[in-house]
Formats: structure tokens, sequence, C-alpha cells
């Protein structure tokens, strides 16, 4: 249908009006702040912010309202660097549950049982880049992609020792030995789960972006305790610290593929021709062979330094591109920590990290909790004050004046008579 025809039939004599500019489309996703904070007292948006420090309201939960292990949050919005706040935050319980096996042989993983099997916690920071879309997304989004993919392994979560096959059947009788070598423990089917999720999560914030015609991103921090142990993942420039009386120690650091072998795996998927048909860049503990078709093994990816659980496919049986073993994931175990009453670990967005160095804020952790003991609420009491001592005010505990104008998130999560012990199943 051509420009003339459409003069002729509509606008006969006239010529054709300027065509509009294409409206910007809604946002994937209304903007909010987290759950939790419900009944804070203080409205979102550009009633926040000031370039006054002292009229940037800190947020936290109303007293009463506990998160999970009782721990603490506290946030501050920018000062007017942007309209919103585009930090976000997300905790919760986790609620793992087992697949059961069909009565046929072909009806194997196709229901989930209904009760728990397994029961862990999670917290998050999301620290948005180009508008808070992304941050939302994420927060809404990460822990469900998380509990599937911990769902697709428990089986091998609750093992001794992972085995080579989900279904737990030996194809070779040397297979355990094969995922003894590689040193593929439990723990590392969480990481590997936590790195899918993350991976699962980039992909969906992208699509609903893209369909939206919305751009950006978001950073992310996640603390997830599961079977006595704490995971913490992180993309971005948040940070992690566990507070001891005696010892800080980070428990995260920007992400950055961390092997040779992601390299070279993050190579052949951006550019499989460089595999000519003859390997595959997946990773397994041996190499596959036809007696593993339509088995669900061990492999991972370049996204992913845990392991995680994949079906056998004849694409999978070429030769391995990966020799050898990846450096191994460090978990904080609870039980060997054995925490102290004042032992924390602070999660917060750059805005904190951007003013407090890691010891200025032990510091301040343990000249504030030691006399706040019997307040219920001193976690969520002490991450306000880390937020406070950005903001450059005379009373603030590090008197350097110093300023964050970013939006700065805090979690503090106690970590004394918390999570001792497997999760029962």
């Amino acid at each position: 249908m051509s420009a003339n025809w459409f003069r002729r039939r509509f606008l006969p004599g006239g010529p054709l009006p300027a065509p509009r500019p294409p409206r910007p489309r809604a946002s994937p996703v209304p903007y909010r702040r987290p759950r939790f904070l419900r009944g804070s007292g203080s409205s979102p948006g550009t009633a926040d912010a000031s370039c006054r420090p002292d009229a940037r309201p800190v947020r936290s939960p109303v007293r009463g309202r506990a998160l999970p292990w009782n721990a603490g949050y506290a946030e501050i919005i920018n000062a007017e660097k942007s309209e919103f706040n585009e930090d976000q935050a997300a905790c919760g319980k986790l609620c793992i549950r087992r697949f059961e096996f069909g009565v046929e042989e072909d009806q194997e993983w196709l229901t989930l049982c209904p009760e728990e099997f397994l029961t862990g916690h999670y917290w998050a920071l999301f620290d948005g880049h180009g508008g808070p879309a992304a941050a939302i997304l994420a927060a809404n989004t990460l822990h469900s992609c998380l509990r599937r993919q911990l769902e697709a392994v428990v089986e091998g979560m609750v093992a001794t020792q992972p085995p080579m096959h989900l279904s737990g059947h030996c194809i070779r009788p040397s297979d355990p030995q094969f995922v003894e070598e590689k040193g593929i423990r439990t723990e590392d089917l969480v990481v590997g789960a936590l790195e899918s999720a993350f991976q699962e999560c980039d992909e969906v914030i992208g699509r609903e972006l893209e369909a939206s015609g919305q751009v950006g991103g978001c950073t992310a921090l996640v603390a997830v305790t599961l079977q006595g142990k704490l995971y913490v993942a992180n993309a971005g420039d948040s940070r992690a610290i566990l507070v001891r009386r005696d010892e800080v120690r980070p428990l995260s650091s920007e992400f950055t593929p961390e092997t040779e072998r992601q390299r070279i795996q993050q190579l052949a998927f951006l550019y499989p021709e460089l595999l000519a048909g003859e390997f595959t860049r997946l990773e397994f503990p041996r190499r596959l062979k036809g007696d593993d078709l339509g088995q669900k093994v061990l492999f991972r990816d370049h996204h992913m330094s845990g392991w995680s659980y994949k079906c056998v496919e004849q694409s999978d049986l070429k030769y391995p591109l990966i020799h050898g073993q990846g450096k191994q994931v460090t978990v904080l175990d609870m039980d060997q920590l054995e925490p102290q009453e004042e032992d924390v670990v602070v999660m917060a967005t750059d805005g904190l990290w951007d003013v407090l160095s890691s010891e200025q804020v032990a510091r301040l952790v343990r000249s504030f909790l030691p006399g706040n003991r019997e307040d219920p609420h001193r976690f969520s009491e002490l991450a306000q004050m880390l937020i406070h001592s950005t903001q450059g005010k005379d009373d603030s505990p590090t008197q350097e004046g110093q300023v964050s104008y970013d939006d700065v998130s805090v979690f503090v999560i106690p970590l004394h008579n918390q999570g001792q012990g497997r999760s029962s199943h």
C-alpha cells in the first residue's frame, strides 16, 4: 500500500500529516518498594528525594514485622540522581519440593510432591541501572528461578555424594569414582543452581525489557542458607561481608569469569563454529557414551562453577572440549563456623561501600551490637545506623563527613543460633 494511494483515498489535495512520534512504552512492572516495607510510613517516588542529605528519610520494616532469621533492613533513596529508588530487595523462605517417580518407566519426573522436602532462606539486593525496571523484575523473579533450579537437583543434594546419574542407576561401575575425582560435592549442586538461576533470570529480564521497549539492567547480590551452609552469589558491585569479633571476611567479589575453563566455554557458546561439529563445550565428570543417552547426568556450562544435571542428548556424546578441574567454590559452613552472639553478615549495595570500607563497617557493627543486646529490633537499627553513617551528618559515628548520594540498601543477618545443622527432609 503506497503513500500516494493513502493520500488519494483519505487526504485528497492535502499533504500527508507528519508522523507522530512513538509513545514511550510502559514499564513491564509497576514501581514499588519491597513488600516487607509496607506500612513503614514513607511514600515512594520524588517525595523521598532531596539534595539535602538530612531530608532523605531512612526506611525500615515496621516494628513487629520479622524478616527471616530476624534480619535487619534499611534503605535510603538517592539525592535526586533519579526519580525513583533504583535499588530493590527481597527475602523469604525457600521451600524445595522433590520430584517423585511415576509408576511406569516413561513417567519419571512428571510431578512434584506437594509437601516441602528441604527448606532454606533467601536474602537479595538488586541495584538497577538505567531505571528501576530490571531490579524490580529481578526481585520478583530470581527466587522462583532458584527454587526451580534447586528442585531439579534436590535428589542429588540429599545423596551422600551426588550421583553421576540422577536416577541413581550406575551405567558404569566406575561412575562414582569419576564424580569423586572431579571433587563434586553436594554444595556444588547448590552453587550450580544459583548460577543457573542467575542465567535464567537474566534471560527473563531481557525478554521483558525488550517486549516493553525498555532498557537497563541491575546488579544482584544473593545470600542463601540451605542444609547448614551459607551461599553468597554476586553479579555486580554490591558487597557482602562476615563480621565477627576478631575477623572481617569478604563473602563476595565482583562477578567475572572465574576460570580459564569458563572463558573457553564462553567462547564456544558465542562462536559454536569453533567446535567444528567435533566437540561439546559442556563439561561432564567423564566422557559420555551411548549408554548415557536419555539419562540425567552431572554437567556444567560456561556460566557455572557449580554443577547441575541435564538429560543426555546425542550432541553431548561428542569429544569434550574441557578436561581437568576448575577452581573450587568456597561456601560458609555454619556448623564449622560456630557463630557467636554478635556474628553478622552485612549485605549492601554500592552506595554504602562508596563511602565506608569493610573495616569501617565492621567497627560500627562491633560498637553497636554489644550495647543493644536486649533490643529485638537491633539489627534493623544497626542497618539504619550504617546508612546514617553515609550521610555526612555531624553526629555520624564515623565523623568523617562523607556523603553517599546514591541509593543505599542494607541487610544485616545475624548468624548466632541460626541454621545450624541440616534442614529436615
